[in-house]
């Protein structure tokens, strides 16, 4: 069983910055390729970024250059660096990991992930 606890959201002004972070149970962090995804009132779960456990990294067009996902396996943490933040970036964003060990060419795909954190508030102001 994993355990996915999001920090780090909050209120901040359009073209502010804010730092998402994913803490995850488990000694086996290493190995989980992880997701961040969103989600907007009356809009369905969208991908937003995803990382393998390899560091390869894979991007929303939405996002691309604004924000930056990483990871730091000896604190079995994920991280979502957001920057540039613009009101439609308002959402609850949501960590997930991959735990099998696939090969992950599903990233942008919910069921691709099998652990879901309880999500944590952004919102934008303009």
């Amino acid at each position: 069983q994993v355990q996915l606890v999001e920090s780090g959201g909050g209120l901040v002004q359009a073209g502010g910055s804010l730092r998402l972070s994913c803490a995850a149970s488990g000694r086996t962090f290493s190995t989980y390729n992880m997701g961040w995804f969103r989600q907007a009132p009356g809009k369905e779960r969208e991908f937003v970024t995803a990382i393998k456990r390899s560091g390869s990294t894979f991007y929303a067009d939405s996002v691309k250059g604004r924000f930056t996902i990483s990871r730091d396996n000896a604190k079995n943490t994920v991280y979502l660096q957001m920057n540039s933040l613009k009101p439609e970036d308002t959402a609850v964003y949501y960590c997930a990991a991959d735990s099998n060990g696939g090969v992950f060419y599903r990233y942008r795909l919910l069921e691709e992930y099998d652990y879901w954190g309880q999500g944590t508030q952004v919102t934008v102001s303009s």
